[in-house]
């Protein structure tokens, strides 16, 4: 039997840090979007012991700075497209609000980091969004579309080509096939 799941991942971190640092015993604050707060001293062994307990889960703690300010626009793209009421935001005004930094500055550092933009970033995550939807709903492309904030059904489309290298019909008819073949093998 296969079963189809839907979940979040920020509030499955969120569950699993506070797990892991209620567990060790430390006192912290979650910040926001991948920043912990430590309350107090710790110690250089328990902070080896929390990275080696974090690692287990593929969560990894950031020493430079700037990777963990890349992460944290990362993370707010995220974030912003999940909540469907900031998902109307422009970027650029969701992150500087966000973050507390400017956003030329922001996207400066995304662009030397990664070698594309913030709004390049955006348009591929959109389009990871538009292919859990087709494959994990019933949406229409107008539906998704919409949902998504585009403009039109064909600028989701061009995007979508553009990103994948197949229309969103293909990728749709493709998720199709696959489903009906996994219910037929059963």
């Amino acid at each position: 039997m296969t079963l189809y799941v839907k979940y979040d991942l920020n509030i499955t971190c969120d569950i699993l840090l506070r797990e892991v640092l209620d567990r060790m015993g430390l006192e912290y604050r979650l910040q926001g979007i991948g920043e912990i707060e430590i309350l107090g001293q710790i110690s250089e062994g328990r902070l080896e012991e929390l990275s080696r307990d974090l690692d287990r889960y593929g969560i990894e703690i950031l020493n430079d700075h700037r990777i963990a300010l890349i992460q944290r626009i990362k993370n707010a793209v995220d974030e912003m497209l999940d909540d469907e009421k900031t998902r109307t935001q422009k970027i650029s005004v969701y992150l500087a609000d966000r973050l507390n930094y400017s956003y030329n500055h922001l996207s400066n550092l995304f662009s030397e980091a990664t070698y594309t933009s913030i709004e390049n970033y955006l348009i591929l995550r959109k389009v990871d969004h538009a292919k859990e939807l087709i494959s994990q709903t019933d949406l229409t492309l107008t539906e998704i579309a919409h949902r998504l904030h585009y403009s039109s059904v064909a600028h989701l489309s061009g995007q979508f080509k553009k990103t994948t290298g197949i229309t969103p019909t293909t990728f749709q008819n493709i998720m199709k096939r696959r489903k009906m073949n996994s219910e037929l093998a059963r």
